[in-house]
């Protein structure tokens, strides 16, 4: 009979650990279905545990990557803003207003995007992984990926030329990183949103400008 010394510790109730909520699991329900189907984002988040700011975000970002000027960065941008605000105040799980739990994507729509991106996804699933929890869990680190999550869809926002597929790249970035929970990757993506905010507030008064209009307006 084991000791209680050799016993395994009770897991923390606290702290559920990871499920497999990796990009491939996720985007499996968009394979197979009538293409024509809308797939409401509400449906999509529900029983998502971690990644579930990971996938809303990764549906959110598709618009920026329409070759439209100026319509898909109005799209995208207030919806990632969103994003970011409820990651920068803790919460957690995205809470979703009605008009937007009840829109979403049609899965025909997703599944172009993914056979666009196809093999870029299968170099990364190779590379990424549940690591260096510390630059994910913990409520300072959520919070700060929110911040850039805020200031990045800003810039999106932003009729900036030649800039949605910048953008959009790097959030789909962020997007893999909380999916996979992978710290590194978060790592590399605050470096990358820390230096384009750097040089756009710089190059541009449009940021500073704009986040003065959006403080007025809610303060």
């Amino acid at each position: 009979m084991n000791s209680p010394a050799d016993r395994p510790p009770a897991p923390d109730q606290s702290r559920p650990e990871y499920q497999n909520e990796g990009i491939r699991t996720l985007l499996a329900m968009f394979d197979h279905g009538d293409p024509e189907e809308r797939l409401r984002l509400g449906q999509i988040l529900q029983g998502l545990q971690q990644s579930a700011f990971g996938a809303f975000l990764f549906i959110a970002i598709l618009p920026s990557f329409i070759p439209i000027p100026g319509l898909g960065g109005a799209v995208s941008g207030p919806l990632v803003i969103l994003i970011g605000v409820q990651m920068l105040c803790g919460l957690r799980r995205p809470w979703l207003p009605g008009f937007i739990a009840n829109r979403g994507p049609r899965r025909g729509t997703m599944h172009r995007f993914l056979v666009k991106i196809d093999g870029a996804l299968r170099r990364l699933d190779r590379m990424l992984k549940p690591r260096r929890p510390s630059l994910l869990a913990p409520l300072p680190a959520h919070a700060f990926t929110g911040l850039l999550l805020v200031l990045t869809g800003v810039l999106l926002s932003l009729p900036i030329p030649f800039t949605n597929y910048l953008f959009g790249f790097q959030l789909l970035l962020f997007s893999l990183a909380l999916l996979e929970r992978d710290g590194t990757l978060m790592l590399i993506n605050w470096i990358g949103a820390i230096a384009a905010v750097l040089f756009f507030s710089f190059s541009s008064g449009q940021l500073l400008q704009y986040l003065a209009e959006l403080f007025q307006r809610w303060f």
